[in-house]
């Protein structure tokens, strides 16, 4: 005797489990992650974007316009999306000359859980956000960003550069 044949299992309201995010941390190339994954850094409501790592998202995915179009405030995300992935521009000040707070830098990260968990995006990359230039210390955000993830299945990868290239890059920017 044959069984009658299995429906298919329908996932789509199916959680992921608690605590299932991670937070993984790389020394290299941020933009050496893999191509279908999503990025993110941190920005300022006008997008200037004229130093640190935010120059280099500016000349490798443009869409100043697009981004400034979308009309996003402190504590918000601006999304662009480039070829497979999504690029997230954290606002956490008003403007480039500011420093963020870690109230807009953690209001601006659920903008952008919203958007991922909407999306399907599973996977983000980023610098040492709101560390650099912004001032910000790791030990808070990585806590902030442990508390925005972790009833999701988002896993978080921080890529770091090697202590000689960040020094070089650090000069190299100062110069622009």
């Amino acid at each position: 005797m044959s069984s009658p044949p299995e429906k298919p299992v329908n996932t789509d309201n199916i959680k992921a489990p608690e605590d299932s995010w991670r937070l993984k941390y790389l020394s290299g190339n941020l933009f050496s992650c893999p191509k279908d994954e999503a990025l993110a850094h941190c920005i300022s409501e006008d997008c200037r974007m004229g130093a640190g790592i935010a120059v280099v998202f500016k000349e490798k995915f443009k869409g100043v316009d697009e981004l400034k179009g979308q009309n996003k405030l402190t504590g918000q995300c601006a999304v662009l999306k480039r070829d497979r992935r999504f690029v997230y521009y954290l606002i956490t000040k008003k403007k480039a000359s500011q420093k963020p707070t870690y109230d807009s830098l953690t209001q601006s990260l659920e903008d952008m859980k919203s958007h991922c968990v909407v999306n399907g995006v599973t996977r983000i990359s980023m610098p040492r956000i709101g560390c650099g230039m912004d001032g910000l210390q790791w030990s808070k955000v990585s806590e902030i960003l442990e508390e925005v993830f972790k009833r999701t299945n988002i896993s978080v990868t921080v890529y770091s550069l090697p202590e000689k290239e960040e020094t070089t890059v650090k000069r190299e920017n100062m110069r622009r």
